[in-house]
């Protein structure tokens, strides 16, 4: 037996939902209610948390699993009374609730709609509450003599796997093809990668990419006579990622030497851009500290000079006399006079603070 528990806000969605015909088998038991159909026990819950209006999730959906096995041993009065024991270990006495038995599935399940709010308006703590269900799950379960959800859990096949000689030999057989595919094919880089793929798949290994929900790559599965093998059981260098590091060593090894290459070196190796100029002498605003420091300005030929007119006349005329020029005097003594009036200000601030 395994149980679930969980806060919600949507009683009435989740009433309707326990109650949907084709889904409901069986009224189990209520607490603390007088109504049988959805709607009147939602009413009934609603007026005892309507006294607490600062808490959100008001209701408990409580899901309770039985394994197959157990079904042909559990009578109407036996699932009646789990469900009141898993209610009464949950600390639900003082609460209203509901339990169903549902059909729509084959393993026979039971729901519990709580209210989170007590008769007495204390607040139901849901701190570890799906924990404690599942505690609460396996001590009923031992009680009962019931199936156990960890002893399930435990029972995966690929944990049985030494228990199946058929699916052993396949898997030693998956490990010593990839392995020498792998040694024959990993100093070749991106395109030994490639050739390790093709003789996976010369060899009738199948190779299946694994996605999460989002749609990304996590990891890959390896499947070989009719078996079927995650990459961690074939070796650890066989998943998604270490086999991209282990074939990209070009550029894993490029990526190194310049991390550890120093700075002067580095700059040898840039080549210069001779096009554009390395110190732009009108935006620059380094001083030289001594006489000898000065920058070098270079001089301009005439040559360069004739050339440069004739290029911008040669564009002039192209355009066709769309560009006029300008007589900007106007602004230019606006500019100064504004100029002159700041520097008198300045000049009557800076009196004030003499010695």
């Amino acid at each position: 037996m395994i149980g679930k528990c969980k806060a919600i806000a949507h009683g009435s969605t989740a009433l309707e939902y326990i109650f949907r015909e084709g889904k409901f088998g069986q009224n189990l038991v209520s607490n603390n209610l007088c109504g049988t159909t959805p709607k009147e026990i939602y009413e009934e819950m609603r007026m005892v948390n309507d006294y607490n209006s600062r808490c959100r999730n008001k209701f408990l959906r409580i899901e309770i699993g039985i394994a197959p096995k157990d079904e042909s041993r559990l009578s109407f009065t036996s699932v009646r009374n789990l469900a009141s024991n898993f209610a009464r270990r949950m600390g639900l006495d003082d609460h209203q609730w509901v339990a169903v038995t549902h059909k729509d599935t084959d393993n026979m399940h039971i729901h519990i709609i709580a209210n989170r709010i007590s008769l007495y308006g204390s607040v139901y703590d849901t701190t570890f509450v799906s924990n404690r269900a599942a505690r609460v799950a396996e001590e009923l379960s031992r009680k009962y003599g019931l199936t156990i959800a960890k002893e399930i859990k435990a029972e995966r096949k690929y944990q049985k796997a030494k228990a199946n000689p058929a699916r052993e030999t396949a898997k030693q057989q998956v490990q010593k093809i990839c392995h020498a595919a792998f040694e024959k094919y990993r100093e070749m880089g991106r395109l030994g990668h490639s050739l390790f793929l093709y003789e996976l798949h010369r060899s009738s290994i199948g190779i299946e990419r694994m996605k999460n929900k989002q749609g990304k790559i996590y990891g890959l599965k390896f499947s070989y006579g009719g078996h079927t093998f995650k990459a961690s059981e074939i070796g650890r260098k066989f998943g998604y990622h270490s086999l991209q590091k282990n074939f990209d060593t070009d550029d894993l090894t490029e990526g190194k030497q310049q991390a550890s290459s120093p700075p002067q070196e580095m700059e040898k190796k840039r080549p210069l851009d001779t096009d554009r100029p390395l110190v732009f002498l009108s935006h620059s605003s380094c001083t030289p500290s001594s006489a000898n420091d000065k920058l070098q300005v270079p001089q301009t030929t005439g040559s360069t000079v004739e050339t440069a007119m004739s290029i911008a006349g040669e564009v002039l005329a192209g355009l066709g006399g769309i560009v006029t020029p300008q007589v900007h005097g106007d602004d230019y003594a606006e500019m100064a006079w504004q100029r002159r009036l700041r520097n008198q200000v300045n000049k009557k601030k800076k009196r004030g603070r003499g010695l």
